[in-house]
This record gives structure tokens, C-alpha cells and sequence, in this order.
């Protein structure tokens, strides 16, 4: 999202919105590194009395808001959203970020939520709205499998929850009656994705250098990674997703060109097997070891970049930079290995030492990419998962070309 982009969306801005004049209100933002701003034609005009949260009044905002001129401002961000390539998720933070600036969420929560569904369905996405006394749940239909956020299901599809961490995540389900309210938008039809598939292209000067560094064979390696502080902010709410969702979340230009090609480097003069044995050790080695109960007080699954980012993580995390790593250099069959209160990675060779874990005929062995007890080479598992049951969680085969 550079230059090229803003010349782009001032185009835009011209072909789509009127000019502004004295009595329009003009909202400028910072998004990722690209400075946006819009006219809004009065949709900031809506007023919303907070202590009146019913279905009657949800439906006069909406008819109200129905009645301005909005729809050069959603074509804008649609337009934005298009030529950026932004995933689902991405184009939710900056239906945020401008719900944010027509009313802040500090100054009237409801009315800021009621913007943001109102954007969202404008924008296509099937979102609805449930309320109890004074709570304001706003939900969006979506395919994907999320395990830690509220969700129900209507007419056998899946409606998740994207404000429950505003009331704490701690809301009384089982006490609480919460009742849909019933507004058809017949555009709005679209599932929401959690799938993260390109990150931002951050500004250059938003990004600190981290030294990384273990030890193989007697030899201490030692990587200057660029990391991006923001990148925290971008998933502080997002949720925890399927394992194939999460583990390919790629990493930033900037990180991935500080990282990958010294790995690259550092591994191209080694046979495959050994390669892997490095990234493994890379993985398990270089970065404190802490659960997710210690830094978060609940369970949250890293991306490869995060993982990267903090200064510690857990066996998800490593499973998936790992991943992460041996699918850029390598690109090698993978299967990720499920225990009660463990993950990890089986990855594919030809011959190695060891037993290896048989799946649709194929000879897969354990690469731990956590600390362990003993120094586990591949091929090798913790004595005490050894009879321990496991799920195949993921399975990655790289496409044909």
C-alpha cells in the first residue's frame, strides 16, 4: 500500500465523492501506512440514545442512516479493499477505523457498533445484531471454525460473534437471553473469512530490529529480524482459528526479507534432512518458552510473524513458524500432530532414523520444534507421549506446478 496506491485512491476519491463543502464533514486516518479520508455526507447526523437498546431503535438508526448518502463512502472502501487485495479481516479493521472516526467508540459504544454493522452489511456481508437489557452483540455469518468466540446457529448457518471481547469476553450465556434483531438487508449475503492471506505492506520506519539467536552444533547463529510492532494490534482480537488457517498466515515483505533469505543461506549447503534439523532446532532454541495461560490468561495461537515478535511462546506457536519456515525453503509434506496438551510437526522424507508415523502411505517423522526434556532429534517424540493418542490436525501437500 504505497504511493501508487494513494494516487489510486485519490482518483477514486474524486470519481466517487461529491466535493466536500462547508456543511460536510471530512475524517482522515492513518491505515497501515496509508493516509485515507472521506466525506461523509452527514452519516455522521445519526443520533443513538444508548440507554435505549431495543430492536425499535436499532431499526429507526438504520432508516435513518438509509436515507444519506453513504453508498460513495462503502464504494470507496470497497474499492480500497479490491485494490489492495485486503482478506476479510483486514477490510474489517478499517470498517473499524471509520466507524471510529464518524462516532469514537469511547463516546457512545452502541452507535459506533451500530456503524460498523451497518458498513459491514453495506459492504455485502450477511452481519446481524442481538441484544439483552444493555448489551449490543453484533455477529457475521461465517464458514470457517472458530473455537473461542460466541457463536449460534440460524437456518444452518454459522453467526460469530466480532465484539465479544469489548464486554471482557466474559458475558453469562447460560443466564443472559439474547434476542436477534430482525432487519432484512437483501444484499448483504456474504460469509466473513478469518483466512489471513497477505499482511499489510507497513511503513519501513514502523519496524525494530530483534536479534535472534541459537546455538547448532557448537555454533552460534545469529539473525537481525526486522519485526513490526503493529502486528500485535492487527490480531489482539482474532480468534483461534483451524490449524491450516493459522499456520499459513505469511509474513510480512520486510520480515520475511530479514529472515527467509539468511535461513536460506545458513541451510544451502546442508542435505534436506539436515536443513530441517537446523529450522527445528532454529524454532525450539532461539525463543523463550512460556504458555499461554502465563502470557495471555487463555488460550491464543500465534501466527509465525507474532511468534517472531514476542519474546516468548508455546507449542503451537513453534509448530506453526516452523511450519512456517520448512514450507518456504523446503516445501515438504507436513502433518501436524494433536496431543491433549501438545502440538508438533511430522515432516516427509524418503529415509530417516527413527519410527516413522504412517499417513495415507506416506513415512512421516517427528521434527519437536519445542523444548523438551533430552535433546530430541528427528525422529524422535517425548518418552511420555509415546503411547499417548493423536490426531492428525493438518495435513499440507504442496500443490503440483
Amino acid at each position: 500500500m504505497g504511493t501508487g496506491s494513494k494516487i489510486l485512491l485519490l482518483l477514486l476519491f474524486i470519481g466517487f465523492l461529491p466535493a466536500a463543502n462547508a456543511s460536510q464533514k471530512q475524517i482522515r486516518f492513518d491505515f497501515y501506512g496509508d493516509s485515507l479520508s472521506f466525506n461523509l455526507d452527514n452519516l455522521d447526523t445519526v443520533s443513538y440514545n444508548s440507554n435505549d437498546i431495543s430492536e425499535q431503535s436499532i431499526l429507526a438508526f438504520y432508516q435513518k442512516a438509509s436515507t444519506l448518502h453513504f453508498r460513495p463512502l462503502v464504494n470507496h472502501l470497497l474499492y480500497y479493499k479490491q485494490k489492495n487485495n485486503l482478506d476479510d479481516w483486514f477490510y474489517y479493521q478499517l470498517i473499524r477505523k471509520t466507524a471510529q472516526q464518524i462516532c469514537p467508540k469511547q463516546k457512545n459504544f452502541e452507535l459506533y457498533t451500530l456503524y460498523k454493522w451497518f458498513l459491514m452489511s453495506q459492504s455485502g456481508y450477511d452481519a446481524q445484531l442481538a441484544i439483552s437489557d444493555n448489551k449490543l452483540l453484533f455477529y457475521i455469518l461465517s464458514e470457517d471454525n472458530i473455537y473461542d468466540i460466541p457463536f449460534y446457529k440460524k437456518n444452518g448457518k454459522q453467526y460469530v460473534c466480532l465484539n465479544y471481547h469489548d464486554y471482557g469476553s466474559k458475558i453469562d450465556f447460560k443466564n443472559l437471553a439474547f434476542f436477534s434483531v430482525n432487519i432484512e438487508i437483501p444484499e448483504a449475503k456474504k460469509p466473513f473469512s478469518y483466512r489471513v492471506t497477505k499482511m499489510p505492506d507497513f511503513n519501513t520506519e514502523s519496524y525494530a530490529e530483534k536479534d535472534l539467536q541459537f546455538n547448532y552444533e557448537n555454533k552460534e547463529y545469529t539473525f537481525k529480524v526486522m519485526v513490526n510492532p503493529e502486528v500485535k494490534n492487527i490480531f489482539v482480537n482474532y480468534p483461534v482459528v483451524d490449524y491450516e488457517s493459522y499456520f499459513n498466515i505469511p509474513l510480512s515483505h520486510r520480515t520475511y526479507n530479514s529472515l527467509i533469505p539468511e535461513l536460506k543461506g545458513a541451510v544451502k549447503n546442508m542435505s534436506q534432512k539436515k536443513g530441517v534439523d537446523y529450522l527445528m532446532r532454529f524454532s525450539r532454541n532461539a525463543f523463550a518458552y512460556k504458555n499461554d495461560e502465563e502470557s495471555f490468561g487463555k488460550e491464543k495461537r500465534l501466527s509465525p510473524e507474532q511468534t517472531l515478535l514476542y519474546s516468548s511462546s508455546d507449542c503451537d506457536d513453534r509448530a506453526a513458524l516452523f511450519f512456517s519456515l520448512v514450507k518456504e525453503i523446503y516445501n515438504i509434506p507436513m502433518i501436524v500432530l494433536l496431543y491433549p496438551k501438545h502440538v508438533t510437526i511430522a515432516v516427509q522424507f524418503e529415509k530417516s532414523s527413527g519410527k516413522p508415523i504412517l499417513y495415507k502411505d506416506r513415512k512421516y517423522y517427528v521434527c519437536e520444534p519445542t523444548p523438551q526434556p533430552g535433546d530430541l532429534s528427528i525422529g524422535q517424540i517425548n518418552p511420555k507421549l509415546r503411547n499417548v493418542p493423536y490426531e492428525i490436525a493438518y495435513e499440507y501437500t504442496p500443490a503440483v506446478k
